[in-house]
């Protein structure tokens, strides 16, 4: 990893995603399955494959990310160079994954708690985050190739964990030759209990109730004019969310887009929504899809009958953005906030 240092969210609040990765079942093995290829049952030890597949499925990344990334920092842990079982290498990393020390939460072992501005993680139930700890290191890393980007966006991701155009290729070419098919491929949806990072990450108590709704809202289907319980679609889980939070904002689209103040992109924040140019009748003063920004870069949201369940993707890449807004900001909310502190 190098030096260059990454946005961070807070891993130490991370108990519920602890406790799925330490609970009943967690210490059976990992099943190699027919995804594995010749080359990654060879070259991978078992117990980083155990944590390679579980990290992987819980967080909602590629296994074969994780075990590719593991190989080129450090032979799977078997490397004999600085820094991966003590102290740090020339560039201040440490550990099977290479976290820098600042990157991970500022020391190489600390306790998983509360307001940690880092990635430690505890991945085998011992309520600390040890760097040098396979399990936890792994978990961490899993963690931050999630944050920026994965599974969909893999070479941001990557990149920002290694801020090199080769290392990124490098990694992705591993990671090919690790699947039995060649392919990457995309993992299944991530445990929502190991996402607690986009809400260890809002900036305030009212931010962090609006994402605990939405993101507990994954896997649902999208439905038009759906406001739940079952079902949703774009802006019915954003006015359920805000509504979860004792705020009330307008229903549709049509309604949201003018009502929030409106952000400058690259300045949104968790709670913000994301507006788009889609849809009949739509224009680009009259957008007609919307997501909500669980981090930058990222939103939850609900797009359409085909595009499966509701699930947090990317907008970076997406075409016809309109703008963003803060519906916290509009006077209402404002109002409605000033007489729930009375």
């Amino acid at each position: 990893m190098t030096p260059s240092p990454s946005m961070l969210l807070g891993g130490g609040a991370d108990g519920n995603c602890a406790e799925a990765a330490t609970g009943p079942g967690a210490g059976t093995p990992a099943t190699p399955g027919t995804d594995l290829s010749k080359t990654a049952r060879s070259d991978i030890p078992e117990d980083y494959l155990e944590l390679y597949k579980k990290f992987g499925k819980q967080i909602g990344v590629q296994w074969n990310v994780l075990a590719a990334i593991g190989k080129r920092e450090t032979n799977h842990g078997r490397s004999s160079l600085p820094g991966v079982r003590s102290g740090t290498n020339y560039a201040g990393a440490a550990g099977p994954m290479q976290f820098l020390i600042s990157t991970w939460g500022g020391q190489a072992k600390m306790k998983i708690e509360p307001g940690i501005n880092g990635y430690a993680s505890d991945g085998d139930g011992d309520g600390f985050g040890d760097v040098y700890n396979p399990a936890d290191a792994i978990l961490g890393a899993a963690k931050m190739l999630k944050r920026n980007g994965a599974p969909d966006d893999l070479r941001k991701a990557i990149f920002v964990y290694n801020r090199a155009t080769w290392y990124v290729d490098q990694v992705l070419e591993i990671a090919k030759r690790y699947a039995a098919t060649g392919e990457i491929g995309v993992p299944a949806e991530a445990d929502p209990a190991c996402d607690s990072g986009f809400v260890d990450s809002a900036p305030d108590d009212v931010v962090r109730q609006i994402l605990q709704y939405a993101l507990a809202q994954r896997g649902k289907p999208y439905r038009w004019g759906g406001t739940g319980p079952d079902a949703f679609d774009c802006s019915g889980i954003i006015y359920m969310a805000y509504r979860n939070a004792g705020l009330s904002i307008p229903r549709t689209t049509f309604g949201q887009w003018p009502f929030g103040e409106r952000i400058e992109q690259g300045e949104e924040q968790p709670g913000d929504l994301v507006f788009f140019n889609a849809g009949p009748g739509t224009s680009k003063d009259n957008p007609g899809h919307v997501g909500m920004v669980v981090s930058p870069g990222t939103m939850i949201e609900a797009r359409c009958t085909l595009c499966g369940p509701i699930k947090v993707t990317t907008y970076r890449d997406r075409p016809n953005i309109v703008g963003f807004t803060r519906p916290l900001r509009n006077d209402t909310v404002l109002a409605q906030l000033k007489r729930a502190q009375t």
